[in-house]
């Protein structure tokens, strides 16, 4: 593994590396994975929620888009230039910041611009429509977004690169995560999600699997599952022959066994 600095700025709580992964000889690898914010459903300290930036081609896709993720693209340019946004579930962490992302394309420094898509899960056109009433007017998003609806199992494109999602467990919450294929790289994100079949597709032979990681231990959460310990995900990894395995969406209150690689708000990765 090689290690650099990059442009991101430099704050306290916000380390910031680019993680190279060994080249294969003969390969042209162009894919690279921000981690914009990874914590939980609280926040670590200075830290922002879900969101995980990929780039290949010069085409670039957020998936999900928690709160804090949008001020910390704003660090790196005036108004963040994102094709398509994709979110798994629509947990607080993990949307939050479509609704300062609207005001900024209607009324802020990104007024005019090309609206990015925006991709939800089924339903969510009637599920942004009713919340959008309470926050402002129905049509909001649609008025600032692309927007558009994935199914499961269903591949689709956004911002130009493949990806398929596939349904999880995560308490009773339609939720899904996601299988993005780009320049003959894979890379799996779980999204929420408790142990359950959709991670075996979502993480088949991927060349990197971001998995959550929420729970100390791998026990029930007063009935239906919702997230994984460690263990879980590594299990996950391990059966679907992913041959890496990053941890996210983990609390800084729970130690983790230096046997396994977390992620961190900053981290840029080359697939």
């Amino acid at each position: 593994m090689i290690f650099a600095p990059r442009s991101w700025p430099s704050r306290p709580g916000f380390a910031i590396t680019t993680l190279i992964l060994p080249a294969t000889v003969g390969q042209y690898r162009n894919v690279k994975l921000t981690v914009v914010g990874c914590s939980p459903a609280w926040p670590n300290p200075g830290g922002a929620q879900s969101g995980y930036l990929v780039e290949t081609g010069g085409r670039r896709l957020l998936l999900d888009c928690g709160p804090g993720v949008l001020p910390r693209l704003r660090e790196r340019e005036t108004w963040p230039h994102v094709d398509a946004i994709a979110i798994t579930h629509f947990h607080l962490d993990h949307w939050g910041d479509l609704v300062p992302w609207v005001w900024g394309l209607q009324f802020g420094p990104a007024e005019g611009s090309e609206p990015p898509e925006l991709w939800v899960p089924p339903g969510g056109r009637e599920t942004l429509a009713r919340l959008g009433t309470e926050l402002g007017q129905a049509d909001m998003f649609e008025s600032a977004f692309v927007l558009r609806e994935y199914g499961d199992g269903e591949p689709f494109a956004a911002a130009g690169i493949d990806v398929v999602a596939h349904r999880v467990l995560h308490y009773t919450m339609l939720a899904f995560g996601f299988r993005v294929i780009a320049s003959d790289r894979v890379l799996g994100y779980s999204g929420d999600s408790g142990p359950n079949g959709g991670l075996s597709k979502i993480a088949r032979e991927a060349d990197l699997f971001l998995c959550e990681a929420t729970l100390l231990r791998p026990i029930p959460e007063g009935g239906t599952r919702g997230h994984l310990s460690a263990d879980e995900a590594n299990a996950a990894a391990e059966e679907a022959g992913a041959k890496r395995l990053l941890l996210t969406h983990r609390p800084t209150e729970r130690p983790l066994e230096p046997r396994y690689e977390q992620v961190y708000d900053g981290l840029e990765l080359e697939l």
